[in-house]
C-alpha cells in the first residue's frame, strides 16, 4: 500500500511539472500592463545601394535617424548590405 501511494504521489508531480511548462510556454513575453503590440508598421521600402548607410537612407527619405532606427528595429547600421530592405515610411 506504500509503494502505491509513493508512485501516485510522483506521477502527480510528474504531470503537475508537464502542466506548467505548457502553461508558461503559452503566455505571450509581452503580457502586462501597458502592453499593447508595439510592432512597427512598415508602409513603404527601399532597397538599399552600395555606399548607403543608416543615416544616408533616413536623410534621403526625410526621416530622423531616431525615427528609421525606429521603424528598422533589426538594422545593423554597421553592416547594411546591398539589396537590404528598409523600411523608409512607417510608425513605430
Amino acid at each position: 500500500m506504500g509503494q502505491s501511494k509513493s508512485v501516485f504521489f510522483i506521477l502527480v508531480l510528474v504531470l503537475s511539472f508537464i502542466l506548467m511548462i505548457s502553461v508558461s510556454e503559452s503566455i505571450p513575453v509581452g503580457m502586462g500592463i501597458g502592453s499593447e503590440d508595439s510592432s512597427p508598421v512598415c508602409n513603404s521600402v527601399h532597397g538599399a545601394e552600395s555606399g548607403e548607410t543608416c543615416s544616408t537612407v533616413a536623410t534621403e527619405f526625410n526621416l530622423s535617424l531616431q525615427d528609421f532606427t525606429n521603424i528598422n528595429p533589426n538594422i545593423n547600421c554597421d553592416a547594411i548590405f546591398v539589396g537590404q530592405w528598409l523600411c523608409i515610411d512607417g510608425s513605430a
